[in-house]
Formats: C-alpha cells, structure tokens, sequence
C-alpha cells in the first residue's frame, strides 16, 4: 500500500469514527419552532460521521403514514428521483437526477475524496439519468400507469414550471425553455437556454424553481459552494441565494440572499409569499446548527456565511463582516439540525381533512453528521393566518430499519390533481403516495 493510499485510509477511518464520539445532547424537538434552543457552538474539526447506509426498500415493505392515512407506491423502478412537478392537466414529472462531475482541480482534494465515499454510502453518488420522466395515473386508482421519457440528456436537472405553453426547467448551469402541449408524453425540441446559473463545483448542486403568480418572473434557489466560504468568498458570488429571472428578457437579479442552501420553495397561498426550506451549515456540533424554513423578504438576508438564525456570529469564518450580520434577518421557522430539509409544498384541494389545507409538508431527507440520526421523515408544520401555528406533526415515516440503514430517503413533495400527496425517495427509487384510509 502506498504512503498516499495508508495516509487517506487512515483519514477514511478518523472521519467515520467521529459516529462514536459525543451524542447529541439536545431533545431534537427543541431545534423546531419559531424560538429554537440554540446551545453554544462545538467547532469540530473532523464533523460527526453517522450515515445510514442505503440498502432500499425489501419487497413488500413501505414507510409508515400517520395515523388515519395510507401510502402506496405511484412508481417504482426509477433512477434517482429527486424533485416533482405537476403538470396542468394533472400529469406528474420526475426529475431523475444526481450531482454533475466535478470540474478538474475542484474534486476538494483529500476532504473531498472522503466526502465522495460517504456520500456513495448514502446513496448519492451515483451517475446522474439526467432525465425527466412523466407519470400518468389515467384510471385515478393512485399507480401511475403510463411512464414516458419526457426529457433526456439535460445537465442534472431539478426544478421544473410550465408557464403558458413553455415548460421552463433548472439545470445545474442554467435555466432552459421548451415548448409544451398539454397532454403530450415527450418533447424533442432543443432546450432554448434562459439564464445562467452559477455552476463550476457546485458543492450544492440542485437549483430549485417557481413561477410567479402571473406568469412573468422564475424564481430559483442557488446553493453555496461551501459549508462556510472555506473555498474564498470569490467562489460564492451569486450562490446561496434566490434568483429573480425576468421570463421576458432572461435578466436576472439577486431576490435574496445569505441562504445557504434553498432548495424546496413554494409560494404560501394564504399571504401569497414565497417560502424556502434552507439547509444551514455544519461542524458546529450535533445541535447546531436547525434547518429551516423561512418566507423570504426581497432584498433580505439570512447571515450565510457570517451568521445564522440571524445575528448569531459564526467565529470560524474569515474574514468578519459585522455590517452583514446587523442586516441579517431571522427564519421563521427551524427544521432541526442537520434533518437536510429539502422538499417544500403547501397543503391545497379537499381530499386531506381541512386542517392541513396552507400547511407546509416539508421532506427530510435525513442526516449523515449527527448522532443519533435525525429527519428521514416528512413532516406537517401548521399554519393560520399564513404563518406557522404549531409545532410539526409527523406525516410519513419508517424509512430507517431496526439496523438504522436506510431504506429510503423523502426529498421532493408535491400534491397530485385528486389531492394526495406524492413524496419523491431518491433511495427507494420510488414515488409515495399518502392519502386519507377510507
């Protein structure tokens, strides 16, 4: 074994015995809410290492829904699904989809290497289908019948709008437009190209977007390229924000920012404001720091990298910018530390009781960097009057086993036109699907 090989091996095992060190000491329940506990920071210089391994679904097993619910699978056998949209007339797309390769010289070295491992421990390392697919549930009986290539060849592909008759997605690199007939099963069109996105190594790969209300402004949500700066702030400029696009002319405008990392984004319909579930850094400690969701002010900003839930300074980031951290807002709502928040949607249509109608179901795709684990559920956050009323409810669980590997991980959520809610799991390779038992 070479010097180089002995010197990453024995860096491999240093990061995955960081699992049995300290547990985590805070009830996880206090890092939700409106006012979470936020214990005093725990700078770790390997982070916690606890990943569940993914293993899938054995035949016959599903997630365990809530109390007077029921789950059956929309659609198995796919590549990766990550993120889901519904069509106008009702049709569902699925973005199969993974991380794009990394530019040469910006693999992130040793750290990176380690990364790249547990990552493909966790499932998420495999090569990118690069597709969107397109599910038909033609006789209402909740199994999508008809699966259609309806995209190929994008450059990993996550949020999806239609707007009038043009179907806008978000790559990894850019926005880009295809002409859209209601009905249809594939597109073959050229991808018209939008916007730019910022790309390069995109440590946060995924680009979420909506549409606006009246049809004249995307909205995408771009990711940091780092946990906290590490790789120079010249690396950041235009990440760790959302985008405001111009559908008109393809200008674009920062509309927030100090996000780390917003992905699910979906407009609250009592106040009509757009709300993000943002992923917030890590080494902190196993309690620090929540996820959260938050609705977004324009022209706000959250504090990455130099402070979280608001004004709290993070002392590790050089060099210091007080005058960011005065304008730093507060989220409104924490999600847990290190829970990956990552599916966003409001509760809409009659078929769930009305309580839930204006809630927000948020998927969470589960930690690898805390002990003991957290999120690997979807939960509901009730609302009243547009903003959260109560603490979170469980909707969809069970996607650890007795040996804490992971049978499947919720990311993307969505309604489907009968009211019932679809919960992508991009270790399962299946779409969920939650209605009411009757």
């Amino acid at each position: 074994m070479s010097r180089l090989t002995l010197i990453a091996a024995s860096a491999l095992s240093l990061a995955l015995a960081a699992c049995g060190g300290n547990e985590a000491a805070l009830d996880p329940a206090l890092g939700y809410g409106p006012n979470p506990t936020l214990p005093e920071p725990a700078p770790q210089r390997v982070p916690t290492v606890k990943i569940a391994e993914a293993v899938g679904w054995p035949a016959g097993v599903a997630p365990t829904p809530a109390a007077g619910f029921r789950v059956q699978a929309f659609a198995a056998g796919l590549d990766h699904p990550r993120w889901l949209y519904r069509l106008p007339n009702g049709d569902i797309l699925v973005a199969e989809t993974n991380a794009p390769p990394k530019p040469a010289g910006q693999s992130g070295g040793l750290r990176g290497w380690i990364q790249g491992l547990v990552m493909k421990r966790a499932g998420a390392r495999a090569p990118s289908a690069d597709r969107i697919t397109l599910l038909r549930d033609s006789d209402g009986d909740g199994v999508a019948e008809i699966r259609s290539a309806f995209l190929e060849n994008l450059t990993s592909p996550f949020g999806m709008a239609v707007v009038g008759d043009t179907l806008y997605v978000a790559n990894a690199d850019a926005v880009v437009a295809f002409p859209y007939e209601a009905g249809q099963v594939r597109i073959t069109a050229a991808p018209r190209r939008v916007a730019a996105l910022p790309a390069g190594r995109n440590h946060h790969w995924t680009k979420s977007l909506v549409a606006s209300a009246d049809g004249a402004r995307l909205y995408v949500g771009v990711g940091s390229n780092s946990n906290i700066g590490e790789n120079g702030l010249d690396e950041e400029i235009g990440r760790a924000a959302v985008h405001e696009i111009d559908i008109a002319t393809g200008a674009s405008r920062i509309f927030a920012s100090g996000l780390r990392n917003p992905v699910g984004m979906a407009w609250q319909p009592d106040s009509g404001k757009l709300w993000v579930a943002v992923n917030e850094r890590d080494a902190l400690g196993d309690d620090l720091v929540p996820d959260y969701m938050t609705s977004v002010t324009p022209g706000g900003f959250y504090g990455w990298p130099w402070s979280y839930h608001g004004q709290i300074v993070d002392a590790r980031v050089e060099p210091r910018n007080p005058a960011m951290v005065a304008r730093a807002l507060r989220p409104d709502y924490a999600l847990g530390a290190h829970t990956a928040s990552l599916g966003l949607t409001f509760g809409e249509g009659d078929l769930f009781p009305a309580r839930y109608r204006g809630g927000a179901f948020v998927g969470q795709h589960g930690s690898w960097n805390r002990s003991p684990r957290s999120g690997y559920r979807v939960l509901f956050v009730p609302f009243s009057g547009g903003v959260p009323s109560g603490p979170p409810e469980d909707v969809l669980t069970g996607f650890l086993n007795e040996r804490e590997q992971a049978m499947g991980r919720p990311v993307g959520v969505q309604f489907d036109a009968a009211g019932a809610l679809l919960v992508a799991d991009d270790v399962g390779n299946v779409i969920w699907r939650v209605s009411p038992a009757r």
